[in-house]
């Protein structure tokens, strides 16, 4: 058979047909190999641009680099630098047993967010309110007034608030913070102030010793990130460290409470304005104990009234009355216008620059020796002893023992007594006849003590404190102040006014304060009550009591001032001498004070005269 299927060439190499190419034109040739004048200049205007740009971050760079180096790198750091001032506690206050009176305490509040809440806000209300002890309704009103930041208790501590923190409810925010923090409520209060809301001190200790209290404040500079968040990394290591001393007080919390507890006692009896006891070692002016009432709790210092803030005993002035007339009894002595057997004929009235005065009891008590001038409380008899006295030589000595000066106590707020212009009282005979009987002068509560405490001592003017100093967890002392003294009496004369006023107790006004097995000197005092208008109040006094313990080894001094008792019977005898006493022997029983070896009665009239 004929083939007729088509014919296909072969495309291999050997049966392959070349096709000569037809040559480029010449001027072909010159288009291809030349590039165009627009390509060229696009070229150069893009190398242009770079190299222009290149020069330009250089240049940028330069300047960020080299002239501007210092002044961004200041600002880098004070955008990426925080200054914190981490929570440095307060120091804690210790008593002398090592007890605490003050310390910085963890507490809580609870906030709610109604906003975020993922319940409904009356289930909420419904789980919160066993624990605020309030109606779940009035959560739920508290929820429709505001979206966040709704205040539901505070000042919570660690037992109360771990209820809330089991619940773990979204919405309910727990805070912490710290507060001051008084163990003993209202004991010390007249001591220790408080502490405000911004950790500021606002009276007593809290305010005057804010220095030892507060802990060296500083500042930390650490690093943050963009967000804001502090890098732990950047914070010094010490940064929490801080020395844990304390300030430790000379008082006794054991005498601080069986003082506050007669003083109670006695003002509720007598219904009075206001009392305070005050118990001193008269050997370096440590106060033991002193209160005040009527008081106030410093846990809530914002329910009180602001009156009671001020300690009394150390911001108010009063006439001290008899309680003073040992100190005169030491100046006549000192001046040897009198000796202890010196008799004074007391008739019971006496006139001065025709002024009458009279004693208190409205009689007569007759001859009586220096001792019997105290024990009865003779105003006539004083106003002849101070006679003998020429009135410069007498201001002086009053002035000596700085009745015009504060004690400066520890304590703020202090002010100091008053004493008339040496002109204005030797110019007439009735101020130092007033002044006799520890009238027509001012002084503080605080500073009597202070000058029965010469008494005690020998005769030396000590400091008041209550700060003893700081001391760590051992009990060891890193530093205590440095208090002064003078002396202002001869021990000689201290001791013969000592045994006088310890006739008080045997046989005199102070029979009430007397202690079986015990020594004890002492002085009451009665005193009418000076108005602000000028002269004295018809119906309000001033009762108060003195005693020095033991009379062999004189060291404690216990005043006790009661403002305004009521009732017809209302001396010193009768309002302060049993309030003394019963804070006498709980310092017995507690400074473990031996009893005394009593002596025949006689055989204190032969040591006063000798």
């Amino acid at each position: 058979m004929t083939d007729t299927s088509p014919k296909f060439k072969s495309h291999s190499s050997q049966g392959r047909v070349k096709k000569k190419s037809k040559p480029l034109s010449k001027k072909a040739t010159r288009i291809k190999t030349k590039s165009s004048p627009s390509s060229i200049w696009r070229l150069m205007t893009v190398w242009f641009f770079l190299v222009a740009g290149m020069f330009g971050l250089g240049w940028r760079l330069y300047q960020l680099q080299i002239i501007q180096f210092d002044e961004l790198h200041s600002k880098a750091r004070r955008q990426q630098t925080i200054s914190l001032r981490p929570y440095i506690p307060r120091r804690s206050i210790i008593d002398r047993q090592g007890n605490v009176l003050a310390s910085d305490k963890l507490i809580y509040s609870v906030y709610a967010h109604p906003k975020l809440f993922k319940k409904k806000p009356e289930e909420v209300a419904q789980t919160l309110a066993p624990l605020l002890k309030v109606s779940p309704q009035s959560l739920i009103d508290k929820f429709s007034k505001q979206e966040t930041g709704i205040l539901l208790v505070k000042n919570l501590d660690e037992t109360e608030i771990n209820p809330f923190k089991t619940l773990k409810l979204e919405g309910v925010d727990i805070n912490e913070s710290y507060a001051r923090f008084y163990p003993q409520n209202d004991l010390s209060a007249d001591v220790l102030g408080y502490v405000d809301q911004e950790r500021q001190g606002q009276a007593g200790l809290e305010l005057s010793q804010r220095k030892l209290l507060e802990r060296d404040l500083f500042n930390v500079d650490t690093r943050r990130n963009g967000e804001g968040v502090v890098l732990p990394a950047f914070l010094p290591k010490d940064v929490f460290n801080f020395d844990e001393l304390q300030l430790q007080l000379t008082l006794d919390l054991r005498l601080q409470r069986a003082a506050r507890a007669a003083l109670k006692q006695q003002l509720q009896k007598f219904k009075a304005k206001r009392g305070a006891v005050i118990v001193m070692d008269a050997k370096d002016g440590s106060i033991l104990s002193l209160v005040a009432e009527p008081s106030y709790n410093p846990n809530q210092y914002y329910k009180s009234d602001v009156s009671l803030f001020k300690n009394w005993t150390v911001s108010d002035l009063y006439e001290p009355g008899s309680t003073f007339k040992p100190l005169n009894i030491a100046i006549a002595l000192e001046e040897k216008v009198i000796t202890p057997t010196t008799i004074i004929n007391d008739t019971g009235a006496i006139t001065v620059d025709r002024w009458p005065i009279k004693n208190a009891s409205r009689k007569a008590n007759g001859r009586l020796d220096i001792a019997g001038v105290l024990q009865t409380s003779s105003n006539v008899a004083m106003v002849q002893i101070m006679q003998r006295l020429n009135r410069q030589v007498y201001y002086r000595r009053l002035a000596e023992l700085g009745l015009g000066q504060a004690t400066e106590i520890d304590l703020p707020g202090e002010v100091a007594g008053h004493l008339k212009s040496e002109e204005e009282f030797t110019r007439q005979a009735i101020e130092t006849a007033t002044a006799s009987f520890g009238q027509g002068f001012s002084l503080t509560p605080i500073k009597l003590i202070q000058l029965h405490a010469a008494l005690a001592n020998g005769g030396h003017l000590v400091t008041p404190h209550i700060v003893s100093g700081l001391v760590d967890d051992y009990g060891q002392k890193h530093w205590q102040p440095d208090y002064t003294s003078k002396a202002i009496f001869t021990p000689q004369t201290t001791q013969k006014v000592i045994e006088m006023m310890e006739t008080v107790v045997s046989d005199g006004t102070g029979e009430v304060a007397k202690i079986d097995k015990y020594r004890i000197a002492g002085k009451t005092g009665t005193a009418q009550k000076a108005s602000p208008r000028g002269g004295y109040l018809a119906n309000a006094k001033i009762t108060s009591f003195v005693a020095i313990l033991p009379v062999e080894s004189p060291r404690y001094v216990i005043l006790a001032v009661v403002d305004e008792p009521k009732g017809a019977n209302t001396f010193g005898s009768t309002v302060a001498a049993p309030m003394v006493k019963s804070v006498m022997e709980a310092l017995i029983s507690i400074q473990g004070i031996p009893p005394s070896q009593v002596k025949p009665r006689a055989g204190v009239k032969e040591r006063i005269q000798q």
